[in-house]
């Protein structure tokens, strides 16, 4: 009997697919879910498991481009024993059992999106450790999955065959199926023997290093795409993948030449109207990353969902200041940690929230939830973008507890390793923008809280005090709310509050 196996559907958007790289050659022997070929979309690369085991007839040659749906190559189903007996005379490079096969039992074990965290429904394949195909062991990390707010690693939940039905960057709801693994027992994991050198394989090789393949300086579509764009022949592009193929990475670095004979006024190519003057116009496309697409899909919610207004006001940062300079260095060498701003704007905030509780309130469908504790986030930036940890009961910790407590959400926020406790459950937000030099902003609220205060620089201005010009360190801050749940009467008598405790720092110690 003849299998034929067609183009499957990789993606909704992906409609053709370009043989890239067959594994196998016409008339092998394939065992079924073996690996043979390799396809690209302009999405990814991925591999093409083999549907049965039969011999292979290829249809479709390397660098065929094909609609989902049309035939890649057919598996004659018959001719298994004929090939088995021929494999038994040959070297073989099958996986060599270790310590005995493992027995497929027939159990299908199908893995599901787990529930994260309470706030998160959905994650997003980052990336797979394993390749379709692979033997997995129970416990094994198979997978990297991302949320909004953290990355996880995924177990496997059985040992045996992995099948991927998610591919990388899809976007799946809790509960929803990530792969399957087709559960066995007993034995070892399967090895991979490296075949016997033979002295017939010399000639082959040597044959195979001067003639050049189809790979060798051949771009994927993705390659070629990036090379039209930056005008570079894929000749000038020395190709990193398989014998030689110009992979997306190597387009990417590749840079148009700049020899003399294409400059200005030579014999080489003129100038075009796009490029007056010659300079470089290079363009560089990078997928958006899950976390970044779900910070852009919750800011505009936030904007669209919230009534929400800013109000406001400055700081005169020298009382702040003088007492830094004073004891910053007896606090680090009793505390082992600095004293730093975060600290005091952390500790009025807190007193103010007391004071103006629907400030640290949230809306939760009809009704509004006023907290008697200050759960204070803090945002951080890192290399894959904002992340928020929480200071829980920030109002019950002194200086010292709240800046070590800063530090060690901060050092885990850059070495991504944030758990979803650390991430949810705040009900106030502090952010400092005055780190990159913002003068004013109107930052955004993190929902479904209803305010956060923006810091900014210190910059020394003019002011009056008792009826003289002086010169101080000024800070202006922001206060963003939710207008449906903060009157303006609140978030004015907040921040005013706020201004008061920062500009005379001992009420902080005294709780007046």
């Amino acid at each position: 009997m003849t299998l034929v196996m067609k183009v499957p559907a990789i993606g909704e958007s992906i409609t053709e697919v370009t043989i890239a790289q067959w594994l196998k050659k016409d008339g092998d022997y394939v065992e079924m879910d073996e690996m043979i070929a390799e396809i690209e979309t302009d999405k990814a690369t991925q591999e093409l498991p083999a549907e049965a085991a039969g011999i292979l007839k290829i249809v479709a040659q390397e660098g065929d481009v094909l609609e989902i749906g049309a035939t890649i190559c057919e598996i004659n189903t018959d001719g298994q024993a004929a090939s088995t007996e021929a494999k038994e005379e040959a070297p073989s490079t099958a996986p060599a059992p270790a310590g005995g096969e493992p027995t497929k039992t027939g159990e299908i074990k199908e893995m599901v999106v787990p529930a994260v965290g309470e706030s998160i429904t959905e994650v997003t394949i980052g990336k797979w450790s394993k390749s379709n195909g692979d033997y997995v062991e129970i416990d094994e990390d198979i997978a990297e999955i991302e949320s909004d707010k953290a990355t996880f690693d995924l177990p496997a939940e059985a040992s045996g065959y992995l099948q991927i039905v998610a591919e990388e960057g899809t976007t799946l709801e809790i509960g929803q199926l990530i792969c399957k693994i087709e559960v066995t027992e007993g034995g070892a994991a399967p090895v991979e023997t490296a075949p016997a050198a033979t002295t017939t394989e010399a000639p082959a090789k040597e044959k195979s290093s001067d003639s050049a393949t189809y790979a060798s300086g051949h771009p994927s579509p993705a390659a070629a795409k990036i090379l039209s764009e930056k005008g570079i022949p894929p000749s000038d592009v020395n190709g990193s993948g398989v014998e030689g193929r110009i992979t997306k990475e190597d387009a990417l670095k590749a840079k148009k030449s700049t020899s003399a004979d294409t400059e200005p006024g030579s014999s080489g190519s003129p100038l075009t109207a796009a490029s007056p003057v010659g300079g470089p116009r290079e363009q560089t496309r990078k997928k958006m990353t899950s976390l970044r697409k779900t910070i852009a899909r919750r800011l505009v919610a936030v904007k669209n969902e919230t009534a929400m207004l800013t109000t406001f006001n400055e700081v005169n940062m020298k009382p702040i200041m003088d007492i830094r300079k004073k004891y910053k260095e007896q606090f680090k060498e009793k505390h082992g940690v600095g004293l730093g701003f975060m600290s005091f704007f952390t500790k009025a905030c807190c007193a103010a929230l007391q004071e103006w509780p629907a400030v640290n309130g949230m809306i939760d469908g009809n009704e509004v939830v006023y907290n008697n504790y200050c759960d204070i986030s803090i945002a951080v930036s890192t290399p894959r973008g904002l992340v928020v940890p929480v200071i829980r009961n920030a109002e019950l910790l002194d200086f010292q507890g709240i800046e070590s407590e800063i530090i060690r959400l901060a050092v885990k926020a850059r070495d991504n390793k944030l758990s979803i406790d650390e991430m949810t459950g705040g009900t106030f937000t502090i952010t400092n923008g005055g780190v990159f030099g913002s003068m004013m902003s109107t930052p955004i609220i993190n929902a479904p809280q209803s305010a956060i205060l923006g810091m900014h620089n210190i910059v020394e201005r003019a002011v009056v005090e008792n009826g003289e010009i002086v010169v101080r360190p000024m800070m202006y801050v922001a206060l963003s709310y939710d207008h449906r749940i903060i009157d303006g009467k609140e978030s004015v008598s907040f921040l005013v509050r706020v201004k008061q405790l920062l500009e005379d720092p001992t009420r902080l110690m005294l709780g007046v």
